[in-house]
């Protein structure tokens, strides 16, 4: 009988052993589920707010105002427009800079 009482005994300190590492796996698991949850919605923030950055800088006042002020450019006038009319001469010229190396600046 003493033998079946030690048996029994070793199953159930086994089986509480097995219990707490469940819990304990559990609630780390819980832990770890709910962190990565606030970072996803932290990053859903983050990106929301570059999305709304990203439009602000693309707007055409601004990209007009940078390319006026940092690269000098200005907008085209007939004026200062250059018209190609004679496709064949634009394609002899290209044939000649690639045989002599390369187009000049």
């Amino acid at each position: 009988m003493t033998r079946l009482n030690l048996v029994l005994l070793v199953a159930v300190l086994a089986s509480a052993i097995y219990l707490v590492h469940t819990q304990y796996e559990s609630r780390r698991l819980f832990t770890e589920l709910d962190r990565a949850t606030v970072e996803a919605r932290r990053l859903e923030t983050e990106h929301q707010r570059l999305q709304v950055e990203k439009r602000a800088q693309a707007t055409p006042l601004r990209v007009e105002k940078i390319a006026r002020g940092q690269l000098n450019m200005r907008t085209a006038t007939p004026a200062i427009t250059q018209y190609v009319s004679d496709p064949q001469g634009v394609v002899a010229a290209a044939r000649a800079a690639s045989q002599s190396g390369g187009a000049q600046p």
